[in-house]
């Protein structure tokens, strides 16, 4: 059993107030809980993992290439291996959410960026 305590977790803050926090998972699958900002939005991005994206609080905005959905709590989104995708907060309030990501990735997706 791998337990990580919410508090003690790996974070990474690509932008300002973009908060992310690496939650227990594998190689096979990682979790990563976000917060955005409002008014934030990631940058247009693919990777090799599929992902699903889970809004917990607030609305989150997810944008492909070919449609936009916005997200409400409880609302999740599947985006298939490279899929050019961006997720933003286009509300006035925090939003929440969570990534899963399959095979598991590590924070040096965006560090390791150019």
């Amino acid at each position: 059993m791998e337990y990580v305590a919410f508090d003690d977790a790996e974070t990474y803050e690509p932008d300002e107030g973009w908060q992310r926090r690496a939650l227990a998972g594998s190689d096979q699958f990682t979790f990563e809980w976000f917060e955005k900002p409002p008014g934030h939005s990631s940058p247009m991005h693919d990777h090799e993992n599929e992902q699903v994206c889970v809004c917990l609080a607030g609305e989150l905005t997810v944008h492909t290439e070919a449609e936009s959905v916005t997200l409400s709590k409880n609302d999740s989104v599947h985006l298939e291996s490279w899929e050019s995708h961006r997720v933003e907060n286009a509300s006035d309030e925090r939003a929440v959410g969570l990534d899963v990501f399959a095979p598991g990735r590590g924070f040096d997706f965006w560090t390791d960026r150019e």
